[in-house]
């Protein structure tokens, strides 16, 4: 596809919403005798999006029709995995808006790279599909907004891939908590560890031909093909990425701001940077967060790339005792002397998570989903100002009614981004 084609869908999808709607209402109608009705869905990215696949086609009534990614092997590959699931195979294709021009399409899937992820959001909305799209939602603060303003417009439901939040288990850890089974909460950690290696100093190289680099790049402003950079490691990035803190701690970030029901922070600190190894990552293996919210709440965030050593997954501290919840989906409440009152096991609500978000599309109910898009927007903001804090190197004091910087004008030049030529996300 050429540029001025994506540009001119980019800036004009917003007339197929009607069509898209009357299309899309008359897809999910419900057939005859209670069968489900029929979901038909295009999933974007075939790295997570190839597990999503696997997941989305377990269930009654739902048809993947397309497997899209800029590499053609990997579209191939996404697509022979649901065919050998005993579906259907899905037609494996490299640009996205053969899904948003399918009418009989109800839904995106874009599990693409982050700088994709608002983008494609907002141009699936417009043309009529609902959209689950998977963490962080947004490359940068401004994208979220205008996603929520996306979904509104368009009467559409976005899901945000933040999987946990539709877990029976955590579920049940988070009442507990907000009917005070320990005390009240005022503070959250959150962690995670890994044990990444150097990704090296990239080198001028070829494009590999399976490979549209020029789709690939997309909404970002064109760079020279390096070899270290594609298909992983530009979550180091700040072009494309979001660090650590975006890749991984938007999960357990989530998850401390549901237990301790706040929205927005006042204030956020950052200390870190990439310290085990000399190389072209340009975002933080070592990083500690601090966020700070109204009625004396805080929440901070530990990010071990490159050491494995588990430390935990979200703990919460309270007047009267502690609950920590693990990746799992399992969970421990400690009383005031630090006892386990309670253990359960549990799952991380991925499949749930699905569910969810299809019953949302079926009934055409878009605010009924576990992580809604603007629930998915807060908890991404909290990544996003980490990581402004981190590359400004300056405390942030943030607007508690919507996450902007206050009286900082060089870190609000973070909350958005330059985008390539008739590429800037618009309603």
């Amino acid at each position: 596809m050429t540029e001025g084609l994506h540009r001119r869908q980019f800036l004009g999808q917003t007339a197929l919403g009607a069509a898209g709607l009357t299309a899309l209402n008359s897809a999910i109608a419900r057939g005859a005798d209670e069968e489900p009705s029929k979901v038909v869905i295009g999933v974007m990215g075939m790295q997570r999006g190839k597990a999503l696949a696997a997941r989305f086609i377990t269930q009654p009534g739902v048809e993947i029709r397309y497997t899209c990614d800029t590499d053609s092997g990997r579209a191939e590959a996404g697509a022979s995995a649901v065919e050998k699931s005993g579906a259907a195979r899905p037609k494996a294709i490299g640009d996205f808006n053969e899904i948003l021009n399918d009418p009989e399409v109800d839904a995106l899937v874009c599990a693409a790279p982050n700088h994709w992820h608002a983008p494609a959001t907002i141009l699936a909305c417009a043309a009529g599909k609902h959209v689950y799209v998977e963490k962080p939602c947004c490359h940068n603060p401004y994208e979220g907004e205008v996603m929520i303003q996306a979904a509104r417009k368009h009467n559409r439901a976005v899901q945000m891939g933040s999987q946990r939040r539709s877990s029976a288990n955590i579920q049940k850890a988070i009442q507990l908590m907000h009917d005070g089974a320990i005390g009240r909460v005022y503070s959250a950690k959150a962690y995670h560890s890994a044990n990444r290696g150097t990704i090296g100093t990239g080198k001028p190289a070829d494009v590999p031909a399976e490979l549209d680099y020029e789709l690939w790049q997309g909404p970002a402003p064109r760079t020279p093909y390096l070899d270290n950079r594609v298909h992983y490691n530009w979550h180091w990035f700040w072009h494309w990425g979001n660090g650590e803190l975006g890749n991984n701690g938007i999960h357990s970030l989530d998850l401390c701001r549901w237990g301790l029901g706040v929205e927005y922070p006042i204030k956020v600190t950052s200390t870190g940077g990439r310290y085990a190894y000399q190389d072209d990552q340009q975002t933080a293996d070592t990083h500690s967060v601090g966020f700070e919210f109204k009625d004396r709440k805080a929440i901070t965030w530990q990010g071990l790339s490159c050491n494995g050593h588990k430390d935990g997954f979200a703990t919460f501290y309270g007047e009267t005792g502690t609950i920590a919840i693990d990746s799992s989906g399992g969970f421990q409440q400690f009383n005031k002397t630090d006892s386990v009152v309670l253990e359960e096991k549990g799952n991380n609500g991925d499949l749930e998570h699905i569910v969810d978000f299809i019953n949302a599309v079926r009934t055409n109910e878009p605010l009924k989903l576990n992580a809604e898009i603007e629930e998915g927007h807060k908890s991404t903001l909290l990544c996003h100002l980490g990581n402004i804090a981190h590359r400004t190197g300056r405390t942030l004091n943030c607007n508690p009614d919507n996450g902007h910087i206050i009286g900082d004008d060089a870190a609000m030049k973070y909350w958005k981004r330059e985008y390539e030529p008739g590429w800037e996300p618009q309603v």
